[in-house]
């Protein structure tokens, strides 16, 4: 029994060591799954957010040697009555409101501050949109009607094959991906373990092999599509995200801050969600938009481009929003009326009729309340109206 025991002491010791040694060994990797999966806790979502770099690795996106673009002062608004509820219900952590180019509201709550580079979550999407279309523009890409597999090969054969470019754009790849964040197992989740282990972005992406639909067929929003899209500007380009955006889209707007990628371990920008800006440069962004891709008189983006993908096109369902090419639009848009959305509530909201562009950050862990849409949309609205 000694001799029993003695064994089973050394081998617990041995266990010991060896999970010692591998905590040491994949430190790393270790802490960046115990920050996904404490991400959105209520303590830290705050912080977390506006530290994105601390918990992931990152590359940078080079903002260029333009000096940066003044936001000239414009006369304070008389805000609605209901904001300041508002912002408290919603989790607001900062507002930028731009009317005709002039900043008319600036404000941060929950100690954040216009320094803080905020996580854009999907209103990276919208910035993907643009270089794609700066590519087809000069001829790196031929046509958005392109199976994705021209440009990136290793798709053949999985779920993806069969797919064009447009399908990606539109959420219409008919791929099956479940986008439930509250669901520790689904395939979103998934992505963020992969992310945070250090694992491959292009390996998870060509391992999705299974549709619910014909591509083109059906629109079902799922992330991962956004992804298939920088698979296939890296194609066409044999160039990093990171970089082209910086040159193509970022060097040309006089950015206050340089923004980041959030990365896999390979280095492939995390383009679906993993761009990191101040607020005000997401309001400079919205603006140049806005402006029909003219900025401080460089067309930085197509017009063309813009009125193309800002448009609703998308077999989306009734409901009360439409969808473009990787932009938003009220179920009732006029025209010009568009929105980039990230979820936790990051939004950049362009109205082009009335001249206004607002970009919000937060923090609101009920983003997916019912109702909370339409009554973000409704807020823009009437700020919109009291810029006027």
């Amino acid at each position: 029994m000694r001799i029993f025991g003695k064994w089973l002491g050394r081998t617990l010791l041995v266990l010991i060591l060896l999970t010692g040694a591998l905590l040491v060994w994949k430190r790393e990797e270790v802490t960046r799954l115990m920050a996904v999966n404490s991400l959105f806790s209520a303590e830290k979502i705050v912080h977390n957010f506006s530290h994105m770099d601390s918990l992931f690795l990152a590359a940078p996106v080079p903002r260029g040697q333009a000096p940066v673009s003044e936001l000239v002062i414009g006369q304070p608004i008389t805000l609605p009555d209901a904001y300041a509820q508002w912002v408290s219900a919603r989790a607001l952590t900062s507002v930028v409101v731009l009317k005709d180019g002039l900043l008319r509201h600036e404000a941060y709550y929950l100690e954040t501050g216009p320094d803080d580079r905020r996580i854009s979550w999907s209103v990276a999407k919208s910035f993907l949109s643009a270089l794609l279309g700066v590519l087809l523009e000069d001829g790196t890409i031929s046509s958005v009607n392109d199976p994705v597999t021209k440009y990136a090969p290793a798709l053949r054969g999985t779920a993806y094959d069969g797919a064009r470019i447009e399908d990606v754009l539109q959420m219409e790849s008919g791929v099956r991906f479940n986008e439930d964040y509250l669901d520790f197992w689904s395939d979103i989740n998934k992505m963020g373990r992969v992310l945070a282990l250090g694992q491959s972005m292009d390996g998870f992406a060509t391992a999705l092999t299974e549709r619910d639909a014909k591509a083109g067929q059906s629109w079902q929003y799922v992330s991962i599509d956004t992804h298939i899209l920088g698979m296939v500007i890296r194609g066409a380009t044999n160039r990093p995200i990171p970089e082209l955006l910086a040159e193509r889209i970022i060097a040309p707007l006089g950015l206050e801050q340089a923004p980041y990628y959030l990365t896999d371990g390979h280095g492939t920008a995390f383009v679906l969600g993993g761009l990191n800006l101040t607020t005000r440069d997401y309001a400079r962004f919205g603006q140049m938009i806005a402006q029909n891709g003219l900025w401080n008189g460089v067309q930085v983006v197509p017009a063309a481009w813009i009125a193309q993908s800002t448009r609703p096109s998308a077999k989306t369902v009734k409901g009360n929003t439409q969808y473009g090419y990787q932009w938003w639009m009220p179920a009732d848009a006029r025209q010009g009326e568009v929105f980039a959305r990230g979820i936790y509530g990051q939004y950049i909201y362009i109205n082009q009729p009335l001249g206004v562009v607002i970009a919000i950050n937060a923090a609101d862990r009920a983003f997916r309340d019912a109702g909370v849409t339409l009554s973000n949309i409704a807020m823009f609205r009437a700020i919109a109206e009291a810029a006027q």
